[in-house]
């Protein structure tokens, strides 16, 4: 009996990352993002009757384009297990509380979890799942789902060569749905970094909004210039530099002696003699939504290195000529992309987390990608 892959949100689309597999009788759904683009596809594209049916849902890592609905789904139907690292689980808190409404919170974070390894394989009905370090995130992985002789390799969101977060090898698949958040860009990380760089040497106070974990630890990692943290920064560093196993060897005491020489920054004080670094990266919730606010009153320098969701504050302020953008890799770039795909030995290739006019785009540099797919859609493998 063939798997069947129903697309529940990220196809054709950046954000609410979301799909299904299903085989024998029983269903997995992967991820439960929202789309903070557009209020209208807020939530997956998933009905009460389909929420009701499966018996489980692995989360891969806790941002809100892939955890952010759980609440959602509890507050429609679901009721099967759900899975994620302890560590994404921890930072998921966080997720939950800036986007979802408070009944999603309060049913998201009283929910009973079950651990899903770092790196191993686990039975899941008829799903052999097997683990592995994404390089995106501490608490991130992607998932390989082998039933009925066939498979899928489910990146979610991935950087095979972060010098931060170690990325392990992915075992053979027949099927990938790759990471396309950046599409054909194939600009290298180092001529990335060395652009980030040179703006905070010109701009030492900027403002650096971030992601609460990921973008955070490898901005503050890359950075040599004096650092100061928003409210809530400092613990979501010091979380993460705990977890040694997540990051490449010997750079855990390095980054918890640079955190213990940052300066904490309180609302009420003038901007700090320092880059700031504040969460999160769009200025749509948390303390940058305040900090960029004024930032643009008073014309403070503001890079911004993220996915920037159309009439975000960060959009809005990058449209305006108040801001500055420049990319912090965090997902693959097409070589990448090309490099995994090749190694995988995938024959059916999906592409997640990019736009229709995208996969078209990137479509002959990845032989085998399903352009035609969105979301909404079932395929069988």
């Amino acid at each position: 009996m063939a798997l069947r892959i129903s697309l529940h949100g990220g196809f054709g689309e950046k954000g609410r990352t979301s799909l299904a597999i299903h085989h024998a009788g029983y269903s997995v759904l992967f991820d439960c993002g929202i789309n903070t683009s557009d209020r209208a596809t807020w939530y997956p594209a998933i009905s009460r009757a389909e929420l009701a049916r499966l018996d489980a849902l692995v989360i891969t890592h806790a941002h809100e384009d892939h955890a952010a609905a759980l609440g959602w789904c509890l507050a429609n139907g679901f009721a099967g297990r759900i899975l994620m690292t302890p560590e994404a689980r921890s930072d998921a808190e966080e997720v939950w509380a800036a986007y979802a409404t408070p009944e999603e919170y309060r049913l998201a974070s009283s929910a009973e979890f079950h651990s899903l390894p770092m790196q191993g394989r686990i039975a899941l009905g008829p799903f052999s799942l097997t683990t592995g370090r994404s390089g995106h995130v501490v608490g991130g992985v992607w998932c390989h789902v082998a039933a009925g002789g066939t498979s899928l390799l489910y990146c979610g969101d991935l950087l095979p060569h972060s010098p931060l977060l170690p990325f392990d090898p992915m075992p053979p698949s027949r099927a990938i749905a790759l990471d396309i958040s950046y599409g054909a860009d194939d600009v290298p990380l180092a001529e990335r970094v060395g652009v980030i760089r040179a703006f905070v040497a010109a701009h030492p106070t900027c403002i650096l909004p971030t992601p609460q974990v990921g973008r955070s630890l490898e901005l503050f990692a890359l950075l040599d210039q004096p650092m100061a943290l928003a409210p809530g920064m400092r613990d979501a560093l010091a979380a993460q530099i705990r977890q040694q196993k997540w990051l490449a060897a010997r750079l855990a005491p390095h980054l918890a002696a640079k955190l213990d020489q940052a300066k904490d920054w309180q609302f009420g004080q003038p901007f700090p003699d320092a880059c700031l670094l504040c969460q999160d990266g769009m200025g749509m919730a948390g303390p940058s939504r305040e900090i960029l606010a004024e930032a643009e009153r008073i014309g403070h320098p503001v890079l911004l290195t993220g996915h920037l969701p159309a009439g975000s504050p960060g959009s809005r302020m990058l449209d305006a000529g108040r801001a500055q953008w420049a990319r912090l890799p965090t997902h693959p770039t097409v070589s990448e992309n090309r490099a995994l795909l090749i190694a995988s030995g995938a024959q059916i290739v999906l592409g997640h987390s990019c736009s229709n006019a995208v996969l078209e785009e990137i479509a002959p540099l990845l032989p085998g990608l399903r352009r035609e797919l969105r979301s909404g859609q079932l395929i069988q493998l």
